[in-house]
């Protein structure tokens, strides 16, 4: 029996964007044969992307396309700017956030990851005021996505 695998080709024109978050979703572990999920993100200048969070079992990697971006690792606190490539291992908090007056372009990249594409459209219910943030705390295991306390990350505008 063959493990071979077809290419994953998502047009643009075909990707479904989830526009109150920035979202593009591109391709999820189901369409990869498990082995990743991916999604494109537009933030504006001073828009959280994500409060302090960690994945048990992914690894995260973030290409900064254009602008810059805040990013908390552990306890350091960072700045990507375009071209800038980061990889969070599993287990380690991190935030992001955009930084500067422009606005941030980010591809995402998660491996060993769970199927993660209804998260997305679980978020963007909280960013159209349809869905209680509190459902996103219901939902730690089943998107491996634990929102955690991060002092570093909340004295960043001190």
């Amino acid at each position: 029996m063959s493990n071979v695998q077809n290419p994953v080709l998502v047009r643009a024109t075909a990707a479904e964007v989830l526009s109150a978050s920035g979202v593009t979703l591109l391709a999820d572990v189901n369409e990869t044969g498990g082995h990743l999920t991916s999604h494109r993100s537009v933030f504006k200048p001073g828009k959280e992307g994500a409060p302090p969070h960690q994945h048990k079992e992914a690894s995260e990697l973030f290409f900064v396309l254009t602008g810059s971006l805040r990013v908390l690792t552990g306890d350091d606190l960072i700045t990507l700017d375009k071209g800038d490539f980061l990889v969070v291992p599993p287990n380690t908090p991190h935030a992001f956030e955009a930084a500067g007056d422009e606005d941030a372009e980010v591809l995402f990249v998660l491996t060993h990851a769970k199927p993660r594409f209804d998260y997305y459209r679980l978020l963007e219910g909280v960013y159209r005021g349809e869905t209680d943030p509190a459902e996103l705390g219901k939902t730690s295991d089943r998107y491996d996505n634990h929102y955690v306390a991060s002092p570093a990350w909340e004295s960043r505008q001190s």
